[in-house]
């Protein structure tokens, strides 16, 4: 009888490799998932889009991986042998459970671990609400998968579905195995490498003057627990701040670094700024179809002048990220021991700073006749002390400029982060219309939305504006009871109220939200909820 051929155990990557053995303690914690909740609403096949994603899952060698010490070696290794994870079906109307007792479930399964020597690293659970809507959850570990990774298995249990529907096979290709795909330089060239960058990042401070202070709470988990906010842009503006950056040869990652390096700059005395911000790894011409951890954390440097407009500070921000690019493959460990030789183990170890550019699929598309959101993940977990995001969405108005901020929710003030949101929109704002005026020679317009009194002066000046009356005549022509429609408004005049208000205010406002709020109090108890907090 032959004996069964020793399974492959292969060495893992540097950045498995640091997961493992800087963060061995945190391997087990929520911060180490990477979870998608989506919500379909239409007809769905659900035994069909639970054998999308079992197909999906089985297909990957990095979704059967299992992970081991060798001491013998001294490495961390993993093999891809076993089997993989589960994908099954829960019928909430079946099993009587309300909204409330599955959000609890959706919950705790993306934010349960895995053991990874034993467990494979992925997992997924289709939901059926009822006969109109579905949740698709699916949770893996970041050892095995990085955001990139995310889409793509997000995307191809999608073309699975669709394929199974229409009684066809799915044109995949046979996706490599991770080990193949991951390119091995000498000890000397990264050394080389990592001098050129530490001399290039030396000197820039480590920290981050940001309109909010960590709590000192001792509970580290509870300190990673973050929401987020968001506003957006309107049409006309995001039009010109991206033609102002395309004229600078800036991608709209290079937009949002000028930004926020300019926004900060207003808000401190602060002129030189460390930003991390992912990349995606994927160098090797056979990674791309490979699902895996290749992502990895990169620093650039960029700063102002008193003097700097808008206008160079985009040219700034696009030579700080083209050097970046140049050297993405440098550990960032090796960065950190050089340039913070006393940081502590806690993440993060250069900056608290984190941008990166949004463009995961916010509408994710199964099938004709079915609609998908992904859904913002309960509980979120962040690790910088601000992490923004930006990203052009489209809207019935047009192309806008979204910018989010992910932060902990242990921040001392949690209205001083909206606040920071809406001087990062009027950044934008004034980038869009004054490119060549000096960043820091442009006074923020600062509104206290806290203060009643700020709002409802807001409210009053933009109906003025909106209907045509003198802000002279204000407090005669408009009562703060009386709807806007009585006023003199209508539907049109409405949409035009909307973009001007959430202009003013930070806020992103909804037409029907005005609707039912249409007295100026009214609008202005609107301004008082945070900025689309979640």
């Amino acid at each position: 009888m032959e004996e069964p051929e020793e399974p492959l155990w292969y060495p893992a990557t540097r950045m498995q490799q640091g997961l493992w053995v800087l963060d061995r303690d945190e391997l087990q914690r929520p911060t180490q998932l990477v979870p998608s909740v989506v919500e379909f609403t239409g007809d769905v096949d659900h035994g069909q889009l639970v054998e999308a994603a079992r197909v999906t899952i089985a297909r990957h060698p990095s979704l059967r991986a299992r992970f081991r010490f060798n001491p013998k070696r001294r490495r961390v290794e993993y093999a891809t042998h076993q089997e993989p994870g589960r994908a099954v079906l829960r019928d909430a109307e079946a099993e009587g459970l309300r909204e409330a007792e599955v959000d609890a479930l959706v919950r705790k399964l993306c934010s349960t671990p895995f053991d990874l020597a034993v467990d494979a690293p992925a997992r997924a659970v289709v939901f059926r609400l009822d006969a109109r809507r579905t949740l698709l959850v699916l949770v893996s570990h970041h050892i095995v998968v990085d955001g990139l990774s995310r889409t793509m298995l997000l995307e191809e249990i999608f073309a699975v579905y669709r394929a199974g529907l229409a009684g066809t096979r799915p044109e995949l290709s046979d996706p490599p195995h991770p080990a193949s795909v991951v390119a091995d330089r000498s000890p000397e060239e990264v050394a080389a490498q990592v001098a050129e960058v530490v001399e290039r990042l030396r000197g820039a401070p480590l920290d981050v003057a940001l309109p909010f202070e960590r709590g000192a709470g001792d509970d580290l988990e509870a300190a990673r627990l973050g929401a987020t906010v968001t506003t957006r842009l309107d049409a006309e503006r995001t039009a010109k701040a991206l033609s102002v950056a395309s004229e600078e040869g800036c991608t709209t990652f290079m937009l949002g670094v000028a930004l926020l390096a300019g926004t900060l700059s207003r808000g401190s005395g602060q002129r030189d700024f460390l930003i991390a911000f992912a990349w995606p790894g994927r160098d090797h011409p056979d990674a791309g179809d490979v699902i895996g951890m290749f992502i990895t954390t990169v620093v650039l440097r960029v700063s102002l002048e008193p003097d700097t407009s808008w206008r160079e500070l985009l040219r700034n921000a696009r030579i700080a990220s083209m050097e970046a690019f140049m050297d993405a493959d440098v550990p960032l460990d090796a960065l950190a021991a050089e340039l913070n030789p006393d940081r502590t183990r806690l993440w993060p170890p250069l900056t608290p700073v984190l941008l990166n550019l949004d463009d995961a699929p916010h509408t994710p598309a199964l099938a004709p006749g079915v609609t998908g959101r992904l859904r913002p993940l309960d509980p979120l977990y962040v690790k910088y002390d601000l992490a923004a995001f930006v990203r052009v969405a489209d809207a019935a108005e047009g192309r806008q400029l979204e910018l989010s901020l992910d932060y902990p929710t242990d921040a001392t003030d949690h209205s001083a982060v909206s606040a920071f949101l809406t001087d990062l929109r009027h950044s934008a704002a004034d980038l869009a219309t004054s490119p060549e005026e000096p960043v820091l020679e442009q006074p923020v317009e600062t509104i206290n939305l806290d203060d009643p009194e700020e709002r409802l002066s807001l409210v009053r000046s933009i109906w003025c504006e909106v209907l045509g009356i003198d802000a002279g005549d204000a407090a005669d022509a408009i009562d703060d009871d009386v709807s806007f429609f009585e006023a003199g408004g209508d539907s049109l005049l409405l949409v035009v109220l909307v973009e001007r208000l959430s202009q003013a205010s930070g806020r992103t406002l909804r037409t029907m939200d005005l609707f039912r709020s249409a007295t100026v109090s009214g609008q202005a108890d609107l301004l008082a909820k945070p900025a689309e907090a979640v």
